[in-house]
């Protein structure tokens, strides 16, 4: 199958100008080693059966003699093989001219403490599944991160012919690269089902080869399912867990550590400026899965379950549109965060760049929530521009003064057409985003 450039190809690139080694970490099944391929002349695979026991006598006796191959060289399963760890390090530290060299990658089921940190040396990067822009359903006409960095960028009258119909499918089936291999569309549901299976049978366990009750994983990972892309409290989503199974708040705290470490589950944190000084902000983290796909495994439905539940839909479409922003955000150094307070203002999304530009996003399902999502981050935005006022009020003690968001966007599963409202809102149909 031809190689499909991934939009960590980019930040790939910036690091090899910069470090020696790059560890490419992330879930099962991203594509971590096939993009790692793509870049190197020697590929060192010690699951290779056919080679796997010389591999592995040679990296315990003499990891060195792997260095002498043609650069740069791939280390897949490195984990299998610790003394690479530290052989390469080493080489860096000798050779402190030299740079992308080496590659590594792994099962993200099998945590390795080291020795020593690669700090400084061996570089890490995190790939996440395919985005929509990846695998060829979004048209990429329009970019989130030109949208935040120039005033004058124009996409109106960008068109997406992507459908609801389309889009129930596609949450169910992820952003696997083994899905785009395979031409019938009931086998490429089967990929995210057997990713779920995998993680509460074996790598809740493998990953550090203590034994954990599979049940108590996969109703854990049930009741996220259920609370997908909100801001449930643990004691929540853990009651759901007690309530059929005898277990402990200790005991799932760390059946959620090792979810996030297997890159199952993530939260995304909140943006958090006292923007309102008697306001409550709800700094929750809001729960979301590394792809969607496996929360609705999880939930045991197929895409022919949301055409009557589109509520449901709502959270999981957020999801997915919160991991494309993921990937757009480690391509650019930019931020993911959230925002809701105790008035019930909120931003679904907030991106944000390393020089402090930010924008405001909502993320709706239906065309007809545009202009509700409109009004809510002109709110937003007008909030700011009133307490800046407020607090350079008296200029001998001036109060904390807030950066205005660079753009306001509202992110649509089903509408037809970029444009920008009258008030300067941008709208984006998820079948024209890209980075």
């Amino acid at each position: 199958m031809k190689y499909i450039r991934r939009i960590v190809d980019e930040e790939l690139n910036k690091r090899k100008e910069a470090f020696n080694a790059i560890n490419i970490i992330g879930p099962k099944g991203c594509g971590k080693t096939r993009t790692a391929k793509e870049r190197c002349n020697t590929i060192i695979e010690f699951q290779d059966e056919e080679k796997r026991d010389g591999y592995l006598a040679v990296a315990e006796t003499s990891p060195k003699l792997f260095l002498k191959n043609k650069k740069p060289i791939l280390f897949d399963e490195w984990q299998d093989a610790t003394k690479i760890w530290g052989t390469i390090r080493k080489d860096c530290d000798d050779n402190p001219e030299n740079v992308g060299e080496y590659y590594l990658t792994g099962s993200s089921s099998k945590k390795i403490n080291t020795p020593h940190t690669g700090t400084g040396r061996i570089t890490e990067v995190t790939m996440f599944p395919m985005t929509l822009w990846e695998t060829g359903e979004s048209n990429g006409l329009i970019s989130l991160s030109r949208i935040v960095e120039d005033e004058t960028y124009n996409f109106d009258g960008s068109m997406s012919d992507l459908t609801l119909e389309e889009l129930f499918f596609i949450v169910c089936r992820g952003g696997w690269p083994r899905c785009l291999a395979l031409k019938r569309k009931s086998a490429k549901l089967e990929i995210a089902k057997d990713y779920y299976r995998q993680i509460y049978q074996t790598d809740i366990s493998a990953i550090d080869k203590v034994k954990r009750n599979p049940e108590w994983a996969r109703t854990l990972l049930w009741s996220y399912a259920r609370n997908m892309a909100t801001k449930a409290k643990k004691t929540k989503i853990f009651a759901d867990v007690k309530a059929t199974q005898n277990v402990t708040d200790v005991t799932l705290d760390n059946y959620v550590e090792k979810l996030e470490e297997l890159f199952v589950i993530k939260d995304i944190d909140a943006w958090t400026p006292q923007i309102r000084s008697k306001t409550a902000i709800r700094s929750g983290k809001k729960h979301i899965f590394v792809d969607p796909s496996i929360g609705i495994a999880a939930l045991g439905l197929g895409p022919e379950y949301f055409i009557n539940d589109l509520d449901l839909f709502g959270h999981i479409f957020e999801n997915l549109v919160l991991r494309d922003l993921l990937v757009f955000a480690e391509a650019h150094n930019a931020r993911i965060l959230h925002y809701t307070d105790d008035t019930g203002l909120e931003a679904d999304a907030i991106y944000q760049m390393e020089d402090g530009r930010y924008a405001l996003i909502e993320i709706k399902t239906g065309a007809n929530k545009i202009p509700e999502a409109e009004q809510s981050l002109l709110k937003f935005r007008d909030l700011i521009i009133k307490h800046n006022e407020a607090a350079t009020k008296n200029p001998a003690h001036p109060k904390a003064v807030y950066r205005e968001p660079s753009a306001l966007i509202v992110i649509c599963a089903n509408a037809s057409m970029g444009y920008t409202t009258d008030n300067g809102v941008k709208i984006v149909p998820i079948g024209c985003l890209r980075d």
